[in-house]
């Protein structure tokens, strides 16, 4: 582990992080101005003092590109949810009526909005309700 360490001024986190570099120990600051709570600097400084260099660059890079796809309207969040919200208290009856009668359930998805992989994952999911390997917990 690399040695850091953290101070709070006013809201602002002010990271300095130790990085080794070729045969010496290379020191660089690092200051981030951020608008967070006592709360959430803490859950920063937390995350910064036990995580190794490798994961937290990760983290951030998931994050960044998570926020660049919400941003510009393509990232799909909430398909899984969707895809239960439609089939969780299904019984097999009521799976193989919409099953026979999917034209019409197709046309309530889309006014819906759903997309179609959402509505194909709803498909199939209805499928595996119908024949009783995917029956719902009461």
């Amino acid at each position: 582990m690399y040695d850091r360490t953290t101070i709070f001024q006013n809201s602002n986190l002010e990271i300095f992080i130790c990085c080794p570099g070729l045969g010496k120990l290379l020191q660089r600051e690092l200051n981030f101005n951020l608008r967070a709570t006592e709360r959430q600097c803490e859950e920063i400084s937390r995350y910064f003092s036990s995580l190794d260099t490798e994961s937290l660059i990760a983290g951030l890079k998931f994050a960044y590109n998570r926020q660049i796809a919400k941003d510009k309207g393509y990232l799909m969040l909430g398909r899984k949810s969707k895809v239960k919200r439609e089939t969780n208290m299904l019984t097999a009856g009521q799976a193989k009526w919409r099953l026979s009668n999917w034209k019409s359930m197709i046309k309530t998805y889309r006014d819906k909005g759903y997309s179609y992989p959402t509505i194909s994952r709803i498909k199939k999911e209805i499928g595996k309700i119908a024949l009783g390997r995917n029956s719902p917990s009461y």
